[in-house]
């Protein structure tokens, strides 16, 4: 399944939303738009049915509280909501949809309640808060109904379906130095320190048929690569990644993923971020640390697993090498405009100047890209 239409109102940057999404989508927009927060809106829907740890007030604290989520703009009507439908493709209708409002309490211990939560299977209601019992007791609107297992029963796909939401935005050194760091793994392991242990965890038949499908992709990307394979420390037991080069002495070994460039371990993190997930992948600027020919290449590449995996891929983006493949429809990127009462969010196909650009040829690249350039971006030279 995927979500097929997001609709929002005052979450952080945006006043309002209301877009239709596709299986494979970019977000695009300038610096400071507000790319990071309209994923984490998904995440937010994540964080509230994870098992461990997870919850409606745990997921409204850890983003700062409502104050900080309600959007600036929010005047008249302060309430934040968040509204998906999930189908199974983008052009079918949809089979689920859920609804969720909230506020926080303007006296007492300022908890975050619940305004409205509704669940619809096809054109059927089957969940509407507050009901009755709400009312008896107030205190059952500081939490969802996704989130207990006593209420979702009717709706549980729902659950598993958010709970399935991966996010990734890798950080090389984590991987790098992770003997000098010795850090606590961020939870949800949103910066990829807990990549090697994944791969670990994999059955060793389904590690080496992903790895091996990555290694066909080094071996494209990286002049002279020949192997990547999955070893264990022998004397420590830690699970590593080596690879070997062409015009390498085999009998020296290869190197592990500390020796790896950013781009190499980001590119085996992203790929391998793909085939791991069949439900919804959030990916924050991917092209980081990539060399342009790659980066021209990744748009199809993520589509084709997309594919097979049967997931939903949404991205984030600067790069216009990225989105210059043919195959991108003007349906598969959202452009992120700021103003005055919060940033808008259209779909870019709906744009007529764009729609017509794209017509006669140009990619998305060409033409997204240029309308999140600033405005006075020619007077950015810093002072001697």
């Amino acid at each position: 399944m995927i979500i097929t239409r997001l609709i929002v109102k005052n979450w952080r940057n945006f006043q309002q939303i209301d877009v239709p999404l596709r299986e494979r989508q970019f977000i695009v927009g300038p610096n400071a738009s507000g790319k990071s927060n309209l994923l984490d809106i998904f995440r937010f829907l994540r964080d509230i049915v994870k098992v461990n740890g997870g919850g409606f007030q745990k997921a409204v604290k850890e983003r700062g509280g409502v104050s900080k989520i309600r959007c600036l703009s929010a005047r008249n009507d302060p309430d934040i909501a968040i509204e998906v439908h999930i189908g199974n493709t983008a052009d079918a209708s949809a089979i689920w949809r859920y609804e969720i409002g909230f506020s926080q309490e303007p006296r007492g211990h300022h908890y975050t309640y619940l305004k409205h939560e509704r669940v619809w299977k096809e054109n059927e209601l089957i969940l509407e808060r507050p009901d009755k019992d709400d009312t008896d007791d107030p205190d059952r609107l500081t939490q969802t109904a996704l989130e207990q297992s006593a209420l979702n029963i009717r709706f549980r796909e729902i659950c598993k379906f958010f709970r399935q939401v991966n996010y990734l935005h890798l950080v090389p050194q984590f991987i790098q130095y992770a003997n000098m760091i010795q850090g606590k793994v961020i939870e949800d392991d949103p910066f990829g320190q807990g990549l090697l242990e994944r791969i670990a965890s994999m059955h060793p038949s389904t590690r080496r048929s992903r790895l091996k499908k990555i290694e066909h992709a080094l071996k494209i990307a990286l002049p002279q690569f020949d192997k990547l394979e999955f070893i264990r420390d022998k004397t420590t037991g830690h699970p590593h990644l080596q690879t070997h080069y062409s015009h390498w002495d085999l009998k020296k070994g290869g190197h592990r993923e500390d020796q790896f460039s950013d781009g190499t371990l980001r590119l085996i993190g992203l790929l391998w971020n793909l085939f791991e997930n069949d439900s919804v992948v959030l990916l924050e600027e991917p092209e980081l640390s990539l060399n342009i020919g790659i980066v021209s290449k990744l748009a199809p590449s993520i589509s084709r697993i997309q594919r097979s995996q049967k997931s939903q891929v949404l991205i984030s983006t600067q790069s216009d090498v990225l989105l210059i493949e043919e195959g991108i429809d003007g349906k598969e990127v959202l452009l992120l405009t700021p103003t005055k009462k919060g940033t808008s969010v259209q779909v870019s196909s709906d744009i007529d100047d764009i729609r017509i650009l794209l017509k006669n040829g140009f990619t998305v690249g060409e033409v997204v890209l240029s309308q999140t350039r600033p405005n006075h971006i020619g007077g950015l030279i810093l002072p001697e």
